[in-house]
């Protein structure tokens, strides 16, 4: 009955010690897949990584934007409308500290390439677990 008992402790342990490499991998696919849908012209695509919910919020420079919907149209705005362009997005400098079984702080920078200039800046981001995955639920964007 003791060797059951620690073989089943084992495995929780090894369990648990995996969970966080695995939650973090979990984290950067969302902005793997983030960037990939938004290099393929995909802002719906792009915008599954983020909270669809009115208590979603977004910074960048000196404005807020508070809710899905709004942030969704701030998008359309500013790479859809016409005359704009989406162009490549890359993520680079990641950095995921998890704060807890279920929220993680996401740190990193952000580069769109566009037919005529480069954009490019910082990202600070919170993620929460949902039942069907990591979603962002805070930006701090910055140019």
């Amino acid at each position: 009955m003791k060797s059951k008992r620690f073989g089943i402790v084992c495995l929780a342990l090894a369990l648990c010690s995996a969970a966080p490499a695995d939650e973090e991998k979990a984290i950067r696919g969302v902005l793997t897949a983030q960037a990939a849908a938004w290099n393929k012209g995909d802002l719906d695509g792009f915008l599954k990584g983020y909270w669809d919910d009115e208590k979603l919020f977004f910074i960048s420079g000196a404005k807020t934007s508070k809710g899905f919907q709004a942030l969704k149209e701030r998008y359309q705005m500013n790479y859809q409308a016409d005359g704009k362009e989406m162009g490549m997005l890359t993520f680079s400098d990641v950095h995921v500290e998890r704060l807890g079984e279920s929220t993680a702080f996401v740190r990193g920078k952000w580069e769109v390439k566009l037919k005529a200039e480069t954009l490019s800046g910082w990202y600070t981001l919170i993620f929460r677990k949902f039942p069907d995955g990591w979603k962002i639920i805070h930006d701090h964007t910055s140019k």
